[in-house]
């Protein structure tokens, strides 16, 4: 869940996305989407959720109502990633999308070789993961590659991006941290 003002956002597998009073328990609102969410984002008064049926869906935090709703080739289980206007997420028919986080339209669009997990977005780059084993590094403007970094499995974390490093796990069994220069 996300947690903010007060207010616990949340989806369910039982096909509904939820805001709940954190203090009461109180159910706010829910809107029905038809299939089960990955993890929200609230930011600027906009709750941000992905779907298995392929939607990355943006609904008015406060009152639930929908603004948009932007279609994927495959179901997105991505955590997005709200920056500067933009809306970063991956799906699992391997693209990272960015999206305007004001009228739900696609900026650009970047295929990987497998499907793609949650990103981070840092000083003007946008860092993901792709089950094809790489990390890749892309301008957050443009989605021009930067640099891609291989492991030894699928990448299956999410990155943290803390000093110029950036932390992610591989299903090869290691941790690595790698310089925001590709090193």
């Amino acid at each position: 869940p996300a947690v903010v003002d007060g207010v616990v956002y949340v989806g369910s597998w039982d096909r509904y996305l939820y805001a709940v009073d954190a203090a009461t328990g109180n159910l706010r609102w829910r809107y029905l989407i038809g299939d089960g969410v990955g993890s929200p984002s609230v930011v600027d008064g906009v709750f941000y959720v992905g779907s298995a049926n392929g939607y990355l869906y943006a609904l008015d935090a406060v009152s639930g109502e929908l603004r948009w709703q932007y279609e994927t080739g495959d179901s997105v289980y991505s955590s997005p990633a709200v920056v500067d206007g933009v809306v970063y997420f991956g799906s699992i028919d391997d693209y990272l999308y960015a999206v305007d986080a004001t009228a739900g339209n696609l900026r650009w669009q970047y295929e990987t070789g497998d499907n793609v997990e949650s990103p981070a977005v840092v000083d003007g780059v946008v860092y993901v993961g792709s089950w094809d084993r790489y990390l890749y590094a892309l301008d957050a403007v443009s989605g021009e590659l930067r640099w891609q970094y291989e492991t030894g499995d699928s990448v299956y974390s999410s990155p943290a991006v803390v000093d110029g490093v950036v932390y992610f796990g591989s299903e090869d069994g290691y941790l690595y941290a790698v310089d925001t220069r590709g090193r």
